[in-house]
């Protein structure tokens, strides 16, 4: 759901077994939420439908490889919020997102979780989203959801000239942001910081929806 133009927090705690708990909390900001609503209600849908629809994202969430349960609820129409259970961080989106997230504790007690994303197992992370918010990454023509070589640059210059500058520009600010907790204190941090057993880590969603280039955060504890 991030991968709408969203205020987007993922908080909770990560164990030395692979599994997690996890918070989150995602808000579809303004004028992203005007936009998608008039291309929904131009497609069928009836007025007051949630945008981000907490029962079809539980559904699909609970239905992805690794995910142990999804209980998320409607804040409103325009925001979900929840838990998520994993059960292993290592086998997460499964076959569908190979190379996309590691996850490794040596029996010395330090481990590693990783998140790659790059052109191709971005196809992976699509494939675990639900239809209707598949779609509106169509209608922002987003090379993660089209194909499309593009810079990042290049692709809110398109938005811009489609759907006006406001768009664009809250695109380009908003961020995805994770908050976790490890096992044991953190010892590097490659994309974001740390303090203690905790890591945090700022994915900008313009870089996530461009793929530029390959995106790639680590920690090691």
């Amino acid at each position: 759901m991030g991968l709408v133009s969203c205020a987007t927090e993922i908080g909770g705690s990560l164990r030395a077994d692979g599994s997690a708990d996890l918070d989150i909390s995602a808000e579809v900001l303004p004028r992203m939420a005007a936009l998608v609503t008039g291309l929904a209600t131009a497609g069928g849908v009836a007025p007051g439908t949630p945008i981000l629809d907490a029962a079809v994202i539980s559904a699909a969430m609970s239905a992805v490889p690794g995910v142990a349960s999804a209980k998320l609820r409607n804040a409103s129409a325009l925001s979900v919020t929840g838990d998520i259970g994993i059960s292993q961080m290592g086998s997460l989106l499964g076959a569908g997102g190979a190379g996309l997230v590691t996850f490794r504790q040596n029996p010395a007690g330090d481990g590693l979780f990783a998140v790659k994303i790059d052109r191709n197992s971005g196809k992976g992370l699509l494939a675990v989203l639900p239809e209707d918010i598949v779609g509106y990454l169509g209608a922002l023509m987003a090379p993660i959801a089209t194909g499309e070589v593009m810079t990042k640059e290049e692709y809110l210059s398109l938005v811009e000239m489609v759907y006006g500058a406001p768009i664009s520009e809250e695109i380009g600010r908003a961020q995805i942001k994770l908050d976790i907790e490890f096992p044991r204190q953190v010892r590097r941090v490659v994309g974001g910081t740390s303090e203690g057993n905790r890591a945090k880590l700022d994915i900008p969603l313009l870089d996530l929806l461009v793929l530029q280039s390959p995106l790639t955060y680590e920690v090691a504890f």
